[in-house]
This record gives C-alpha cells, structure tokens and sequence, in this order.
C-alpha cells in the first residue's frame, strides 16, 4: 500500500533523491580524478626509483586505493541507488518470461 503524501511532501522527498544522487556523483568525480592523480604520481615515483614503466603501472600496491577507496563508493552506491540497480522490476519481468518460456518448450 502506497502513502498518500501532500504535493509539498513528495516535492520534499523528490530533493532529497536529488541531493543524495548529486552527493553520490561528486564523491564518485572526486574518486576517480584523485585516484587517477596519486597513481600517476606512484608510477612516476617507481620509474624515478628504477623500475621500467610496464612495472610501474602493474605494480599492484600502487591501485591500492581505488579497491579501499572503491569498497566505499559502493556501499555509498547501495545507499543511494538501493539493491535494484541489479534485481530491477523489468529484470524481474525478463527472468519470468524466460522460465515460461523454457517451461513450454519443455512440454
């Protein structure tokens, strides 16, 4: 059973989807250019240490970030977005068709 909200209730939770999405998308620009920038100045830090640059950049200590980092941009995603970006009402509805169907070929 859905809530009955006023105009101005719904208006109010409307803005705060839209402020959370909008925190969601800064962290995850914030994530991704302050990660690029510490990676590069790892990888130049180890060239400058006397590794050749295919060592640098497979060197896996300096993408450490992005995974500890990355561990919180999804959870913040799941906060955010909630399990559905996965198990959506449509992918729900394909997986069903797909079972009656099998279930008719097999009769």
């Amino acid at each position: 059973m859905k809530p009955n909200y006023t105009e101005e209730q719904n208006y109010i939770l409307a803005k705060k989807k839209v402020e959370k999405l909008s925190k969601f998308y800064k962290h995850l620009a914030v994530y991704i250019v302050v990660n690029t920038f510490l990676s590069a100045i790892f990888i130049v830090g180890d060239v400058n240490d006397g590794s050749t640059i295919s060592e640098a950049i497979f060197y896996s200590s300096n993408y450490k970030i992005w995974l500890f980092w990355g561990i919180g941009i999804a959870f913040q995603a799941f906060n955010t977005f909630g399990l559905n970006i996965f198990f959506t009402s449509d992918w729900e509805k394909r997986k069903i068709d797909k079972f009656m169907n099998e279930q008719n070929y097999r009769q």
